[in-house]
């Protein structure tokens, strides 16, 4: 299990290895073309929000962590259909990605 750090302002959030590999190319596409855009996901179980929601900006600081330190096989489609998604809806929701 992966984690994603924003801004150091709350825990982490804590995604697969696999599933963040992909963010990790969504994500950095996104904001090397200085493309922000809100991301969205459910929280664990000890938080009090039922959904929580940032604005991904590439002037935040952003840390990936993976616990596997081999990174698995990318699958250009899904990256296509999860840029797709999130062109559509403005907003990536870690819950109901393609």
């Amino acid at each position: 299990m992966g984690r994603l750090e924003y801004n150091s302002s709350r825990p982490p959030i804590e995604v697969d290895d696999e599933t963040l590999a992909y963010l990790k190319i969504v994500i950095g596409t996104k904001l090397r073309r200085q493309e922000s855009f809100m991301m969205t996901w459910l929280p664990d179980e000890k938080s009090a929000a039922g959904r929580l929601t940032i604005w991904m900006h590439a002037s935040i600081p952003l840390i990936l962590a993976f616990d596997n330190p081999v990174m698995p096989r990318i699958d250009p489609k899904r990256i296509e259909r999860m840029m797709e998604h999130l062109s559509r809806r403005g907003e990536l929701v870690l819950d109901q990605l393609p």
